[in-house]
C-alpha cells in the first residue's frame, strides 16, 4: 500500500475552509457571468459578441477550481498563485468599476433607490464573491496553514 504525505497529515480546518470559500467564489462568478449574459442577451446582444468574455470566464473559474483543489491537497504553489491571481487581481477585478464610480461623484443611496430587483441580486452576489475572496485570503494564510505548508 503507497501512503502520501497528505494521507498522514489531516489538512487544518483552515485550508479545508479556504478552498471551500474558493469554490464559493467561482459559484458566486459563474451566477453574476449567467446575469450578466442573460442581461445583454435579453437586451438584444448577439451571442457572438458575448462568446470571447464568457469562454475567459469559464477559463478562470476553470483555473480557480483547479487551484483550489492543489489548494486543499496541501500544494504550496496554488496557494501563492491563488492569491497573487485571484486574491490580487481578481479583488481588483471586483472593486475597480464600483471604486471609479463612487470617484465619478455618483450616490450610493441614489443608485439602491433607483435598483432594479436583477441590480440588488446582482450586488448581493458580488458582496458574496468578494466575501468569499477576502475571507479565502486571511485563512490560507492563517497561522495553522502557515506551518501546514511550512512542512510541505
Amino acid at each position: 500500500m503507497v501512503t502520501t504525505l497528505s494521507a498522514l497529515e489531516p489538512v487544518p480546518a483552515p485550508v479545508r475552509a479556504s478552498a471551500t470559500l474558493w469554490f464559493a467564489a467561482v459559484g458566486a462568478g459563474a451566477f453574476e457571468a449567467a446575469l450578466a449574459v442573460g442581461q445583454a442577451l435579453s437586451a438584444g446582444a448577439p451571442f457572438s459578441d458575448l462568446a470571447g468574455g464568457l469562454a475567459f470566464r469559464l477559463a478562470v473559474f476553470a483555473g480557480a477550481v483547479f487551484l483550489a483543489v492543489c489548494l486543499r491537497q496541501g500544494r504550496p504553489w496554488a496557494r501563492v498563485a491563488l492569491a497573487l491571481t485571484l486574491g490580487v487581481f481578481g479583488t481588483l477585478s471586483l472593486v475597480i468599476e464600483p471604486i471609479r464610480w463612487l470617484l465619478a461623484g455618483n450616490s450610493v443611496v441614489e443608485f439602491y433607490a433607483s435598483a432594479d430587483a436583477m441590480t440588488y441580486v446582482f450586488t448581493a452576489s458580488r458582496i458574496l464573491h468578494l466575501a468569499a475572496v477576502l475571507g479565502a485570503m486571511v485563512l490560507m494564510f492563517s497561522s495553522a496553514a502557515n506551518a501546514y505548508f511550512r512542512e510541505r
